[in-house]
């Protein structure tokens, strides 16, 4: 049986309650018979893995593998994946490089074959933390698949703690953001900014973004967000909006409805 999390409110009241409970949730999701097997196999497998090649070959450690980056829909894309590790990240031709999602290069980063002559599979704890990250993951998986907004929170939160640490410039931080698509869905929900927005230029996209989180947030950089305070206030903002554009959609959905009625209701049939 799969782990279900227990969320008996959805928006923002929603959240505090999975905050307050959330080491629990963790710890159960974490001991469910799956979960351990699953990590457990990695944990034991992953290093005699030296080829990206022979890393898809094998489905349970693929599925750790990518599933610890939030990719678990490309199970099915072994050539496509293999091609993204192999390529590596130091070189500006690789795929990883010219690929708007940037969770490919972390990926590719990660396991670092097509980086070093040893590859990062064979590091002595490198298993344990690509099974810490699946497991982290995963409980988000199953947070979504009852509330998909309370994944985008929790995610936005692990993406911050981790993308606040980077020594790189602020730019770089916001196009980290803009290319990590649930993180960038948070900002731009949370920022108020339409759904039009992503077709504007790079650069304008830029100075919008920056001046939004000026103007909400007190400040135009990524790094204000290493302050709990402060994440808390960006997820408490796309957890309201994300409810009223819900509301919103559903009472146009129900007017839709009302007015398809009232128009089959003034039809007479022919006699």
């Amino acid at each position: 049986m799969n782990f279900q999390p227990v969320l008996p409110l959805s928006g923002y009241p929603g959240w505090l309650f999975l905050n307050r409970t959330l080491e629990t949730q963790q710890t159960a999701h974490d001991n469910t018979q799956q979960i351990k097997r699953e990590t457990a196999y990695f944990e034991k497998n992953i290093g005699r893995i030296q080829t990206a090649e022979a890393l898809v070959q094998d489905r349970t450690l693929l599925k750790v593998a990518l599933g610890a980056f939030g990719l678990d829909d490309d199970i099915g894309n072994k050539f496509f994946i293999r091609k993204v590790l192999e390529d590596g990240t130091l070189e500006r031709s690789a795929l990883s490089n010219r690929l708007a999602d940037k969770r490919y290069f972390e990926f590719s980063k990660a396991f670092g074959f097509g980086d070093f002559s040893t590859p990062n599979t064979q590091l002595s704890d490198f298993g344990a933390r690509i099974a810490e990250a699946y497991k982290e993951r995963q409980f988000e998986v199953a947070v979504g698949d009852q509330d998909e907004n309370m994944r985008l929170a929790l995610g936005a939160q692990r993406e911050l703690d981790a993308l606040t640490k980077r020594d790189i410039s602020d730019n770089a931080m916001w196009f980290t953001v803009m290319g990590n698509a649930p993180l960038r869905n948070v900002f731009e929900t949370a920022l108020g900014l339409p759904s039009s927005f992503g077709s504007l230029d790079l650069d304008k996209q830029l100075e919008v973004f920056r001046d939004r989180a000026e103007r909400q947030f007190g400040a135009k950089n990524i790094a204000q967000f290493a302050d709990p305070e402060k994440q808390e206030e960006l997820v408490r903002n796309f957890l309201i909006r994300a409810d009223i554009q819900k509301q919103n959609i559903s009472i146009l959905g129900g007017q839709t409805a009302l007015a398809l009625l009232e128009s089959a209701s003034a039809i007479r049939p022919f006699r």
